[in-house]
């Protein structure tokens, strides 16, 4: 049977998705955070036998970072996260090359799927964040 959830731990920061050119290009600066995202779902993925949903989906985000500690918001995080995890051969404008097998860690088809969206932030001693794509159905 198919899996149709799945929850995954990041350390640190997710990406954040603040201007025009791609996250996804060989030392921008979110490079290190795609990186570590990438590794957790594709980590989660194989674990569980997921394969990228088709279908709408929901994308819930829990955000732990110390009191104060306000790099980012909740708006270019979601889109971060919602750019990495999508098929990247799909739309790419720059060369994956560089990400070697994780250019294949794909949740879903395309970040348009996305219906529903959950994010909430608690406080922690280090950051880190829980990620949860679930299906809603056809």
């Amino acid at each position: 049977m198919r899996p149709v959830a799945i929850t995954f731990d990041v350390r640190g920061l997710p990406p954040l998705k603040t201007e025009a050119l791609s996250i996804f290009s060989a030392g921008h600066r979110q490079a290190r955070r795609v990186r570590a995202l990438l590794e957790a779902a594709c980590a989660a993925a194989q674990r569980t036998g997921w394969t990228a949903l088709a279908v709408p989906v929901a994308l819930d985000v829990v955000l732990r970072r110390p009191p104060g500690h306000h790099s980012g918001d909740a708006t270019n995080f979601l889109g971060g996260i919602g750019d990495v995890l999508q098929d990247k051969r799909r739309s790419a404008s720059v060369s994956l090359a560089h990400l070697g097998v994780l250019v294949d860690v794909a949740l879903y088809v395309d970040d348009r799927q996305i219906r529903q969206l959950s994010y909430r932030e608690e406080h922690a001693d280090e950051p880190s964040y829980t990620v949860r794509v679930s299906a809603l159905g056809p």
